[in-house]
């Protein structure tokens, strides 16, 4: 059958994707950048790929598909800011409501939130809302109700992993009393993809879950009991929401939007009201320990298929990316250095550039890149703790510590990357092996464009540290044999 999925760049879309195609389904691949997304599919795909923001009513014009039986609702706008997302899920809820009645559509099916308790937070209210929007139209709904995804890459997933790996010891908020049943993401999309067209789901919500009923407490000491890790948890009667958003942004790769929307949600039970839906498609349940163990088995293999912090939701700026894809000519600074390729092969000086960031860091005075991303944290930015997903593979559209992949060419070997930290202006960074005089050379290029005096006082006061940096880092690249993946610190 042909399907319209929508949110094909986020966590659960990556991953429902390439179950869909096995299936056999032909996809129509709904996202904001039509061609940063084709460059990141893989060549055996056969996907249709539709360009749209859904906070605009979808156009009559040529080209749009309105050929599809089945549409996934999986939009949300949970990272977008502190408090305008539930206007945006409202309006994005009625543009697609609307498309998918045009188009003549048997069936939507919606992942969303648990909704039992009798107190909401705003974005479990607003998730119902949404869901109410949906089921007011002509197409039946087919609602899925979830409470924590576990997943390698989920921002759940990666929040109880930062907690636990980092902290021995946790003075925690009472809310890691509250209870959850959490879900794991192989359920989800045995759960998403077996309701398809089943006239038995039409017009129905279901609670999906593991069907163990666990604190957070118990969720973080359950991650380090599968890890083999002894940890203490002490909770503090008061700790305001606003403190508790802090601990978590500051602890955890979240951004502070997420944090705060998590600790409003955290503070409402979770818990399904049954589990008959698995009964009906006949799905084994994951137990929370297991599907930990499957998640860190992904991460050890360096498997992970999608995280969270690729999608635009752990951007500072969730615009089009591809508005940045053209690297300012005037009005910028610019820091180009050229290096010829002699200490290494090419081929391991373009690996050199592919691996950079994450647990290999920036090759050159890390330290001063872990300051400066403890400044973005400081200001209310993304830091550096969002790391990389694989720590070879690169494809446009990950994020990269506190970047952005714009260009992951390899047949030019050009990266190009847009800076999502906190700053009075744009920031781009590029990596090119040029070939000149019959040589090879390393380029890298770091492009500044200021806005307004303020921009222009950074960049004069940063240079001397660009300097540094940036010569340190070029000769590293160009020099580093590879091999070992953590750098050593240098400079």
């Amino acid at each position: 059958m042909r399907i319209l999925l929508t949110g094909a760049t986020g966590y659960i879309g990556k991953r429902l994707l390439p179950v869909l195609l096995d299936q056999g389904h032909e996809v129509i691949a709904c996202v904001r950048d039509a061609q940063t997304y084709a460059a990141d599919l893989p060549e055996d795909w056969t996907v249709e790929l539709f360009e749209h923001d859904f906070l605009d009513p979808v156009p009559e014009d040529e080209g749009v598909p309105f050929d599809f039986e089945v549409a996934y609702f999986l939009i949300h706008s949970m990272s977008a800011s502190v408090g305008k997302f539930e206007s945006l899920e409202e309006k994005t809820a009625r543009h697609f409501r609307d498309y998918a009645e045009r188009a003549g559509a048997k069936q939507i099916i919606y992942l969303t939130g648990m909704v039992n308790s009798d107190e909401l937070s705003r974005h479990l209210e607003s998730r119902l809302q949404v869901e109410r929007i949906l089921a007011a139209g002509n197409v039946p709904l087919t609602a899925l109700r979830a409470g924590i995804v576990v997943g390698s890459g989920s921002a759940s997933f990666e929040i109880i992993r930062d907690l636990v790996e980092k902290l021995p010891v946790m003075v925690a908020p009472r809310w890691v009393n509250t209870r959850c049943e959490p879900i794991g993401i192989r359920n989800v999309i045995q759960f998403l993809t077996g309701v398809l067209l089943r006239e038995d789901c039409y017009d129905q919500n279901f609670d999906i879950g593991c069907g163990e009923v666990l604190s957070y407490k118990d969720m973080l000491l359950g991650y380090a009991e599968v890890r083999g890790l002894r940890r203490w948890i002490f909770t503090v009667p008061v700790m305001t929401p606003r403190l508790s958003s802090y601990w978590l942004y500051f602890v955890t790769s979240t951004t502070y939007e997420l944090a705060v929307n998590l600790v409003d949600s955290m503070k409402i039970d979770v818990v399904a009201r049954d589990h008959r839906l698995a009964g009906m498609l006949g799905i084994q349940l994951i137990p929370y320990r297991e599907a930990v163990a499957l998640a860190f088995a992904r991460i050890e293999q360096n498997m992970v298929v999608s995280s969270w912090k690729d999608s635009l939701i752990s951007s500072s700026d969730q615009s089009n990316l591809q508005k940045y894809m053209q690297v300012p000519e005037y009005g910028c600074f610019r820091d180009r250095k050229r290096l010829p390729i002699e200490h290494q092969p090419e081929d391991q000086v373009w690996e050199n550039v592919r691996a950079i960031g994450g647990e290999r860091g920036w090759y050159y005075a890390n330290a001063l890149w872990r300051f400066r991303g403890l400044l973005d944290k400081l200001v209310g930015g993304i830091g550096l703790r969002r790391g990389r997903t694989h720590p070879e593979r690169i494809h446009p559209g990950d994020a990269l510590d506190f970047w952005r992949v714009l260009v992951a060419d390899e047949q030019e070997r050009r990266l190009l990357l847009y800076a999502e930290m906190k700053l009075p202006g744009e920031a781009w960074l590029e990596f090119r092996i040029l070939h000149r005089e019959g040589k090879s050379w390393l380029q890298q290029e770091a492009t500044f464009r200021p806005f307004g005096l303020m921009g222009r006082l950074y960049w004069y006061l940063v240079a001397p540290f660009h300097y540094l940096v940036f010569n340190g880092m070029i000769r590293r690249i160009e020099q580093y044999p590879g091999g070992e993946l953590q750098m050593k610190e240098t400079g």
